[in-house]
């Protein structure tokens, strides 16, 4: 695994979501457009200026990138005469600490960098700096950092309840996962899915497999980056041969790749035989092209996360520390099924609130392993 950062700099994903203590609350996410202005055009007119470094996936990745703006965004509308947003776009990973830099320079209000991969640059930056504020989306420190309003979403929760709708849904008994970087902010939703199928097998006495993951050996597959959509298309083609009918990228935008590869099949086969899920975002809004292929997304509310970050650092009420959103605080959850809502069984659907209601209340608790290291 991939380690950008010092040992220790992170706690692991799964014991940070058990010692959590949270410093905003979230609503459900409501998807992002994937629409954004570039960076120059931004104002910054405002008395306080958010700022926002992308991820190498980009502004326009209809997932986490996306998301994060659109709260950058929701910031602003929120107090148009006090605050103004911009963002800079990361091509590469050496791209990251340039960024933060620059925006350290313009005297940001606030920071918000985006992604797990930024983790050890962002705290760099903070303890350089320890009168900026910063945040930052899909990690979180220890021991906390006071100046970092660090986002982190316990997605094995939603990634769960996707796996069992899954496992439900399937008619050839094979569904299928795959993630863009093998980090733990995309192998906990494949721990939740992987499990969720595991869950209603035992539940229904059905054998679903799950191809691309296995959560007992933590190995399956990646296309080792979140921008090439080709090689999306290519493992979901591989997927789909091998008799998956419902697919789960875990990807960003390496996800529009799976979609294209279930429409092709789709087309190929006369009739719809193929689905999918959408990760982070609504893809019925994110991706509005690919909503008939959506049974579902398994979403964080990420804008919502970031919107409040930014807006209570330009009123004054910043607090630095670890968030974790679940679906207790609606930070995880399932978005609306959309073209599916008459198509999903409402025995299926029922036995999902059940589940949610127990994973809410401890009686079902979802396992991952993925970690820092």
């Amino acid at each position: 695994m991939r380690k950008p950062f010092a040992a220790g700099a992170v706690l692991t994903v799964a014991a940070l979501l058990a010692a959590a203590c949270g410093n905003n609350t979230t609503a459900p996410n409501s998807g992002a457009s994937g629409k954004s202005t570039s960076s120059g055009s931004a104002s910054t007119a405002g008395k306080f200026l958010g700022c926002m470094v992308t991820d190498t996936g980009g502004i326009d990745d209809r997932s986490f990138n996306a998301s994060s703006w659109q709260g950058m965004q929701q910031a602003q509308s929120a107090d148009p005469g006090k605050i103004s947003v911009t963002y800079l776009q990361s091509s590469t990973q050496s791209d990251y600490t340039p960024n933060i830099n620059t925006f350290i320079g313009k005297k940001c209000g606030i920071i918000v960098t985006v992604g797990f991969l930024m983790a050890g640059a962002t705290q760099t930056a903070s303890k350089a700096n320890p009168n900026s504020k910063f945040a930052i989306v899909d990690n979180a420190y220890t021991p906390a950092l006071s100046n970092v309003d660090a986002l982190l979403f316990n997605t094995v929760e939603d990634g769960y309840l996707g796996g069992y709708l899954a496992a439900g849904m399937t008619k050839t008994g094979k569904v299928a996962t795959f993630g863009g970087e093998k980090l733990p902010t995309v192998t906990i939703y494949m721990d939740g899915f992987w499990d969720g199928v595991q869950y209603y097998n035992s539940q229904h006495h059905t054998h679903v497999q799950v191809l691309g993951w296995n959560e007992t050996t933590q190995n399956g597959s990646f296309t080792g980056n979140f921008t090439d959509q080709t090689a999306g298309q290519t493992l979901t083609q591989t997927f789909i041969t091998e008799g998956a009918d419902i697919i789960f990228p875990v990807a960003g935008n390496v996800g529009l790749g799976a979609a294209k590869a279930v429409q092709d099949a789709d087309s190929a086969a006369g009739s719809q035989k193929v689905n999918m899920m959408w990760v982070d975002t609504d893809g019925c809004v994110s991706a509005p092209q690919y909503c008939k292929y959506f049974i579902t997304s398994v979403t964080k509310g990420i804008q919502t996360a970031v919107k409040n970050a930014v807006v209570k650092a330009a009123n004054g009420s910043f607090k630095g520390g670890n968030y974790i959103g679940t679906l207790a605080n609606g930070g995880v959850a399932l978005a609306p099924y959309h073209d599916w809502a008459g198509k999903i069984p409402a025995s299926l659907q029922s036995e999902l609130t059940t589940i949610k209601a127990d994973i809410i209340s401890g009686k079902i608790k979802p396992a991952t392993k993925a970690s820092a290291g």
